[in-house]
């Protein structure tokens, strides 16, 4: 890969890649970056639309409102990266690390983020529906008013997760682990928590109407105002 700063009159040093220039604003669209150490880079408003990024060294990165729909960023590591507002609808995450990474307002619309590790990240108001968090790690995450309707949470580590107000509508957390978790005022209208851990999770005021809680770990759950309507409890029996 070839990686190199120019200086363009009087304007800070920019990273060229390969005759790329990586500066704020750029058209990036389709470019292969896979690999590069792109360390703080700022992409600031940069179209990275179709980009290879996987394997890609993004830390500390600015990509605060970056165009990253369907851009490949697997295995990528954007620990501390600032996406807030970022587009990545369609986008692969996969084993992707996002600690302590800023993703509020991000649209994740139906991306791939299997195995991702968002620890402590804030996705407070992102849109994940219908993305895919499977076995994802999202321990003490910040997902307050975050939309996860029809989100695949199969497996994933939530403990600790702040999920106050959030969509999780047709959610599938089977087998997934809520310790601890808030999710006082959210929606799990319809969600799958068959076989999942949710001891000392806080449901206060939540919405379980019609949820599927078989076989389900509710040892120090707080289900005040809970709306449990139609809901299949642990032992598989209806609540009326």
């Amino acid at each position: 890969m070839n990686l190199r700063s120019e200086q363009f009159g009087n304007s800070k040093s920019v990273r060229v890649v390969n005759g790329l220039k990586l500066s704020p604003g750029a058209d990036l669209t389709g470019a292969d970056l896979t690999d590069t150490d792109l360390t703080n880079v700022d992409f600031t408003n940069t179209n990275l639309n179709g980009a290879s990024l996987s394997g890609a060294n993004l830390g500390g990165a600015k990509l605060f409102s970056a165009d990253l729909s369907g851009a490949n960023l697997s295995g990528a590591n954007l620990s501390g990266a600032n996406l807030t507002g970022a587009e990545i609808s369609g986008g692969n995450l996969s084993f992707a690390d996002l600690t302590d990474a800023n993703l509020t307002g991000a649209n994740l619309t139906g991306a791939n983020l299997v195995e991702v590790n968002i620890t402590q990240a804030d996705l407070s108001g992102a849109n994940l529906s219908d993305a895919d968090l499977t076995d994802a790690n999202l321990t003490d995450a910040n997902l307050i008013g975050t939309n996860l309707t029809g989100a695949d949470l199969r497996g994933a580590n939530l403990t600790g997760a702040d999920l106050r107000g959030a969509n999780l509508t047709s959610v599938n957390l089977s087998s997934a682990n809520l310790t601890g978790a808030n999710l006082y005022g959210s929606n799990l209208r319809s969600a799958n928590l068959t076989n999942s851990n949710l001891t000392g999770t806080n449901f206060t005021g939540t919405n379980l109407t019609e949820s599927n809680l078989t076989g389900s770990n509710l040892t120090g759950v707080d289900l005040n105002f809970a709306d449990l309507t139609d809901a299949i409890m642990p032992d598989g029996t209806t609540n009326d």
